[in-house]
């Protein structure tokens, strides 16, 4: 059993124990405390001591470091610690003694288990650091990470002062050719072409003073639009033998741990760079923020870890089939570059060294092969029914969630907390409630869908501009399919919001538009579980949504409702003069959606099974397949129907039906005038293919010898 502690953090949260414990421990009132991180300690130690073994959720985020080292301090404190904010999430605000329902609700989601551990993906970096940008920027960052890393410069220019005399570091220069890789596993390609050898030069300077144009600098370079090769620079070099204006260029390489981009541009120029790629355009002179950056450097040594954020299962991916490419969209949300077509082996191919856990691609994802798992569906659903479910049975009416990031997201609500305490802001309203992930893409319409459902009013998503632009826009589209799915089925209001907010006076301006408006629900709330793959859920979350749908309360029957296109349901029409029901289509569908008709010529659909993904209309050879993204409330969309079916063609020969009348009509018709196709050639079209091949060998020799 979970033991709970509150504390109204010196009398500032107006907490009502009655409340909280009827909600969280059979109608038992919880201990209040005041100073539960000073002077009211000890209950704290009891608690880790004495609950044997059982976790125990301290409702305070501010003092956490506090409590862990008291907990390491403490003999015989074996119980787990779990730490909740309710604070600046619900007492700190203008709503608070109404909040007690919401707080109740997220000392409740403390309580679950801790999610299932994930399979990790491993760096390994020695240091290797390679820096990149004018020689005077390169050497002063050089010099404050020496102590600590192997350091390698490429220059791109002398800067404004140039390269020290004493050459601490290996330089390198030339035409960067590429940068790729991550943490541990960099490779720099570029094309040496100047004609000073940076290893043999000595930096005597001499090349310099007899140079007439002035067209080598302290980066101990030629600048090739400035040099007319009098060689007045060779013969200066002397016996070190630094300078030859006739070498060829060499193509280099060198693989490097770390990267840090002092230039202009990035190399990489992403919104989501690879682990170990810095850019700092400027250098480190008067930069807080580049200096943070060096310090972060220092510390990248040794071996690292980071979660597997995603689970793939190659045989729902619609991606692609017979390398022709249906559903893209994961490719194209992707702004770490971490996903890539292999469209050969009909699949996507997803780099876990680049993948920085956002979730955008599972979020897009129409089929539920790329799963998010940090933390996986199932756990995440189960943390959004208790909220909702632990916040009615405490009275609450109207809950919204507001579904914001792990970093940028939950420190403006932190911010705007703080604000409602000071009377400068009215702070999170005490019907919103605040979740947090570890990336705002990482959600998508099954669990939103899940969320009204289990009887959220409104599911917001904060957008605080940390976001890459495709993810807002991948986002707000799947929140367009969601709403035209609720609308459709007669539920009024707007149940899906997405928030903009870079400070706390623009987020508590958007709250309040929560705070004032109602939104129809289902009559009771869904219970069930929610399941790993995203298009079980999908339907469990239609199924209760249906079923209480006011817009299908008419003895009418209920018309398809139109979605948006991009939609993961739908339907698809044929235009049968165009189709042979050569079914090809069939065998590029990756959901089981169209089928054949093993005894008849007969192409079959089952809607429910559709996924949108416009593999069929993209093989189609006869381009007559159409997507039409809807839902289909009637018992009929899991059921096949035919889309098109002809009369079969009997083999000349022998009788037996084989293709259909218009295929092989269309095939005659296109082969009539072919020089290979003449008499009894073009006859041996109409036969099946036993009797193509017995006429074939019974034919005249010479037949035979002009065929083959």
């Amino acid at each position: 059993m979970t033991t709970t502690l509150i504390c109204d953090c010196n009398k500032t949260m107006p907490l009502t124990p009655t409340t909280l414990g009827a909600a969280l421990a059979d109608n038992k009132e919880l201990p209040l405390h005041t100073t539960l991180c000073r002077r009211e300690a000890p209950a704290f130690q009891r608690a880790i001591t004495g609950s044997g073994g059982d976790e125990v959720v301290v409702a305070c985020t501010q003092e956490k470091r506090l409590f862990t080292e008291l907990a390491e301090q403490t003999p015989n404190a074996t119980s787990p610690i779990r730490f909740v904010n309710i604070r600046e999430t619900g007492g700190w605000s203008r709503d608070a003694r109404q909040a007690m329902p919401k707080i109740a609700a997220l000392l409740a989601a403390a309580s679950l288990p801790e999610p299932e551990p994930v399979p990790t993906v491993s760096y390994k970096s020695q240091g290797r650091l390679l820096v990149i940008g004018p020689l005077d920027q390169a050497e002063q960052a050089a010099a404050l990470l020496a102590d600590n890393l192997d350091i390698s410069i490429f220059s791109t220019g002398p800067g404004e002062q140039g390269g020290a005399q004493e050459r601490r570091f290996p330089v390198m220069a030339g035409r960067i050719a590429s940068l790729a890789g991550w943490l541990g596993a960099f490779k720099l390609a570029w094309t040496q072409d100047n004609g000073i050898d940076l290893d043999l030069c000595t930096r005597c300077n001499a090349c310099i003073a007899v140079c007439p144009e002035q067209a080598i600098g302290f980066d101990y370079q030629i600048d090739a639009a400035r040099c007319t090769s009098h060689g007045e620079c060779v013969k200066a070099c002397g016996v070190a033998g630094a300078i030859d204006l006739q070498r060829e260029a060499r193509s280099m390489s060198a693989d490097f741990d770390l990267v840090l981009d002092l230039g202009a541009a990035p190399l990489i120029d992403w919104h989501a760079p690879p682990q170990g790629y810095f850019h700092e355009a400027g250098g480190l002179a008067g930069r807080p923020e580049a200096l943070a950056t060096v310090l972060r450097l220092r510390e990248m040594v040794g071996e690292f870890e980071k979660p597997k954020f995603f689970d793939y299962k190659q045989k729902l991916c619609a991606h692609s089939r017979n390398e022709v490419v249906g559903c893209n969209a994961c490719v194209e949300v992707c702004s770490a570059h971490a996903i890539s077509s292999d469209k050969a082996r009909q699949r996507i191919v997803v780099n876990p060294n680049l993948c920085v856990g956002c979730g955008a691609c599972t979020t897009v994802c129409p089929t539920g092969a790329l799963a998010y798992s940090y933390p996986r569906a199932p756990e995440q659903g189960r943390k959004l029914r208790t909220l909702l479910a632990t916040y009615a049975q405490a009275g609450g009416r109207d809950a919204a969630l507001l579904l914001h990031s792990e970093e940028g997201g939950r420190a403006l609500v932190e911010q705007l907390g703080r604000q409602a305490q000071l009377g400068k802001a009215h702070g999170v309203p005490a019907q919103v409630i605040p979740v947090g992930l570890f990336h705002s893409a990482s959600t998508g319409i099954d669990l939103w869908l899940s969320a009204v459902a289990f009887g959220a009013s409104q599911v917001a998503l904060l957008f605080t501009g940390e976001e890459a632009p495709p993810y807002r826009a991948a986002l707000q589209k799947q929140m367009e399919i969601a709403q035209a799915l609720l609308s459709g089925l007669g539920y009024a209001g707007t149940h899906f919001v997405a928030i903009d907010a870079g400070t706390p006076a623009e987020l508590d301006a958007a709250l309040a538009t929560l705070r004032a408006t109602r939104q129809q629900l289902p009559a009771s709330a869904a219970r069930y579980a929610v399941a790993s793959e995203k298009r079980s859920t999908l339907e469990m979350a239609l199924d209760h949504l249906v079923e209480s749908a006011p817009a299908l309360k008419q003895p009418a029957p209920a018309a398809p409702i139109p979605l948006p296109a991009g939609s993961p349901l739908g339907a698809i029409t044929v235009d049968k003069d165009k189709c042979t029901l050569c079914l090809a289509c069939v065998s590029a569908c990756p959901a089981s959606a169209l089928q054949d008709n093993p005894n008849a010529p007969q192409l079959r659909f089952i809607e429910k099974n559709c996924v949108q993904c416009g593999l069929c209309a993209t093989t189609c050879p006869e381009d007559a397949i159409s997507l039409v993204p809807r839902l289909l409330t009637s018992p009929e969309r899991a059921q096949p129907v035919v889309l098109n079916e002809a009369k079969p063609w009997s083999c000349v020969r022998c009788g037996k039906p084989f293709g259909t009348q218009k295929a092989i009509e269309a095939m005659l018709g296109k082969l009539a005038g072919h020089a290979m196709f003449q008499g009894e050639a073009l006859e041996r079209l109409k036969m099946c293919s036993d009797c193509r091949v017995i006429d074939l060998y019974t034919a005249p020799n010479e037949l035979k010898i002009t065929e083959l």
